[in-house]
């Protein structure tokens, strides 16, 4: 082959740089037109269908508003008027402007006022935004919901001196669990889920859901789905959503401003269920009135993390970004709750847990990094004798470490980084936490401890468990929850960054990870 002259050499290094400038730019198509050999695309990766919805988004028809056009054009004024007609018409104009502002005045206000937090008593019909027959539906399967009060549990059930017997508790646990499939899928909230609850119905997998946006979720997922027309959902009818469900929007303004932070149901009355919400307020639904009421309001703004009720259900105690803590006794008027500054200013609690067999032991996890266990007995003797409702975090620390509040902070544990949340699970003597330093953490007190009002004798967690909990913005922070049933050995779930949940032991042993394979 003959050597190339050095013209004809340059002449390739300089197609083999525009070749490659023209490719970072993604001009693919002046590539094909200067004849450089193009590569050929991957074929695209097919990915599993989304659930198709069964409720489709109304979509308002388009209205045509009509061009104006000058009154000469209309042939509204004649040329030819006299001076009083012309007075006369400029006078109706005027009239008709008028009209007009003031109704441009009031629409504005009503826009205005739908942006503002709702206060008033709120009926099923408005929840559906005007939708009678939706109302209805829901109205008649809330109130056939059977009353479930919550069962308390020993505290000192499944504590085995015979390792053995723990052994095979732990082993027919994960037998059941191994059992669960997917029976039911649904995009049940038209927003990012904040919160869930299950209700205790026997009958029914009844299950709440706080959205984004405010909205309240209630799926009935064994529930006969409703019929769909095959042309808008498609043949294939593994996309289609299970169950039955029906959408609230509890919480005012739909924006990310009334995101709902918890959801409770009452311990008493499984007819009531409670949710808290960045709108700054705590609203009760009762199944038997269809009517939804604000129970409680922050007055500066502070936005509501979380609330948990007494198992007698006559008190809850609601966290919040201030660093605080209120107690709320629902029998009396919201003006006397009582505002208590456990943390330190802008150091939100970012969960509160009450302890379901001794209610005046509090577990909080904050935003400083501290997991804390309050006797809320000495906390609320401070300023018993006044009217004051409001104690501040310095008023509250001088008083934890005075002679009188010995007693009040029981045990704290610091974390490396925030901690997300801190739950009592049934028995009231174990607690778990979850942080962003990716741990789970099991900590478990003796009922001895809780008897004498001196400091836990050590509040090391017996359990530390690595776990990804880095949600990041985007992601619903991740909360261990454990399962309410007092008939099982104690386990927690929390979900992972891998799309799937984790069951665990009170022990920290891994019992299960359930995922929907279909996605």
């Amino acid at each position: 082959m003959p050597e190339l002259s050095k013209y004809e050499l340059e002449r390739e290094a300089n197609i083999a740089r525009n070749k490659a400038l023209l490719e970072q730019l993604e001009l693919k198509q002046a590539v094909e037109d200067l004849g450089f050999p193009s590569k050929s695309k991957p074929p695209p990766k097919t990915k599993a269908k989304p659930i198709q919805s069964a409720k489709k988004a109304k979509k308002e028809p388009a209205i045509e508003e009509p061009r104006r056009q000058s009154a000469r054009l209309r042939n509204v004024i004649d040329p030819t008027e006299s001076p009083d007609k012309k007075r006369k018409r400029e006078a109706e104009i005027e009239e008709r402007r008028a009209k007009e502002a003031e109704a441009r005045i009031e629409e504005e206000q009503r826009a205005r006022a739908a942006k503002r937090p709702r206060h008033e008593d709120l009926e099923l019909v408005i929840l559906t935004e005007d939708d009678p027959a939706e109302a209805t539906s829901l109205a008649t399967h809330l109130q056939a919901v059977s009353q479930q009060p919550r069962r308390t549990a020993d505290p000192e059930a499944y504590v085995f001196d015979d390792e053995k017997e723990e052994e095979k508790e732990v082993t027919d646990l994960k037998k059941r669990l191994s059992k669960l499939k997917v029976v039911s899928r649904a995009k049940v909230t038209q927003d990012r889920i904040y919160s869930s609850a299950y209700h205790p119905e026997p009958t029914k997998d009844l299950i709440f859901f706080g959205d984004k946006h405010g909205q309240l979720g209630i799926w009935d997922a064994r529930a006969p789905p409703e019929e769909v027309d095959d042309e808008e959902e498609g043949d294939d009818g593994g996309d289609r959503e299970g169950g039955k469900y029906w959408r609230l929007q509890v919480h005012w303004p739909a924006t990310s401003k009334s995101s709902i932070s918890s959801i409770k149901l009452d311990p008493t009355d499984s007819h009531t269920v409670y949710t808290s919400s960045y709108d700054c307020t705590v609203r009760a639904l009762s199944f038997t009135t269809g009517v939804s009421r604000e129970i409680f309001t922050s007055e500066d703004g502070i936005l509501v993390c979380s609330v948990d009720l007494t198992p007698s259900g006559n008190e809850m105690w609601i966290s919040d970004t201030a660093g605080g803590l209120t107690h709320l006794d629902l029998r009396q008027p919201k003006s006397k709750a009582r505002w208590y500054g456990v943390a330190e200013v802008k150091q939100k609690i970012g969960c509160v847990g009450v302890n379901p067999i001794r209610p005046h032991f509090l577990a909080t996890a904050s935003l400083s990094r501290a997991m804390k266990i309050w006797d809320v007995r000495k906390l609320q003797s401070l300023g018993s004798k006044s009217s004051t409702v409001e104690f501040d975090h310095e008023t509250v620390q001088e008083y934890v470490d005075s002679a009188k509040g010995a007693g009040c902070l029981r045990a704290e544990w610091r974390h490396d980084k925030s901690v997300s949340s801190a739950y009592w699970d049934p028995r009231g003597r174990s607690v778990v936490t979850t942080s962003y330093d990716d741990a789970l953490r099991v900590w478990d007190f003796d009922s001895s401890a809780f008897e004498s009002d001196d400091k836990f004798p050590s509040s090391r967690p017996i359990h530390r468990i690595r776990h990804d909990c880095q949600t990041g913005r985007w992601l619903t922070v991740l909360k261990a929850q454990w399962s309410s049933n007092p008939d099982v050995y104690p386990h927690f779930t929390v979900g992972n960054m891998q799309h799937s949940l984790d069951i665990f032991s009170c022990k920290g042993e891994l019992l299960a990870k359930l995922s929907d394979k279909t996605k």
